[in-house]
């Protein structure tokens, strides 16, 4: 179980909080603003009326005891400012930021504290290309430690790996098949599982990889020789 201060009581925040807390998670929510404390809208969660821009605020939460720190207002001003606070200040293990602009997304870095950021934009924009684009990788968000990215790509019918089983497809060395989504619902990339076409498959590449991975997936590129 981890403990986790979403800052943002709107209805992101809130979704956020209801998600985790029915995995089991301690979540506390953090709002500077009265109308925003709808308690009753996810009662099991603890609330607390203050800025998460402060550093006395961020000490009354006690978050140097908290796992992950979700920076979800509407205000990318603000999430930055959380991120910094909560990685240099309280040293948080894990810092995930919320990006509203599109603009501000360069910042959304290690330099500011962010470990993961999500951007609502872009994954909106990720699920319509998804829905026009088969065969094309998708950017869903960047892991910014690590210079990878998770991406999802719609198995082409003329794919050289439709029809074969997991264990025996030859992925680039730095990309590895996390999911299957098929007909809606997720399936666990088990070695026996037979790929079929049109499964939405889903990757954690490195950038290098994510080109190479697009052209073997629509038999551009043939795997290596066994």
């Amino acid at each position: 179980m981890m403990k986790v201060l979403v800052a943002g009581a709107g209805s992101v925040g809130r979704s956020i909080a209801r998600e985790l807390l029915s995995h089991g998670h301690e979540v506390i929510l953090m709002d500077k603003e009265p109308s925003a404390m709808k308690v009753a809208s996810v009662p099991d969660a603890e609330w607390i009326l203050a800025d998460a821009n402060e550093l006395s605020s961020l000490d009354q939460a006690g978050l140097s005891t908290v796992d992950v720190v979700v920076a979800a207002t509407g205000d990318d001003k603000a999430n930055l400012v959380l991120a910094l606070l909560a990685k240099s200040e309280f040293g948080v293990p894990r810092v995930v930021g919320r990006v509203n602009n599109p603009k501000n997304e360069w910042m959304f870095d290690q330099v500011w504290g962010v470990d993961v950021a999500v951007s609502t934009p872009r994954i909106m924009t990720s699920l319509v290309e998804e829905a026009v684009a088969v065969g094309d990788v998708v950017k869903i968000f960047t892991f910014r430690q690590s210079d990878t990215d998770l991406v999802e790509v719609t198995l082409p019918p003329e794919s050289p790996f439709v029809s074969s089983q997991v264990s025996a497809c030859e992925w680039p060395a730095e990309a590895i098949l996390v999911a299957i989504i098929r007909d809606g619902r997720p399936l666990p990339p088990d070695g026996d599982a037979i790929l079929e076409s049109r499964d939405e498959l889903l990757f954690i590449a490195t950038r290098d990889a994510i080109d190479l991975l697009q052209a073997r997936l629509s038999g551009a590129v043939s795997p290596p020789a066994a």
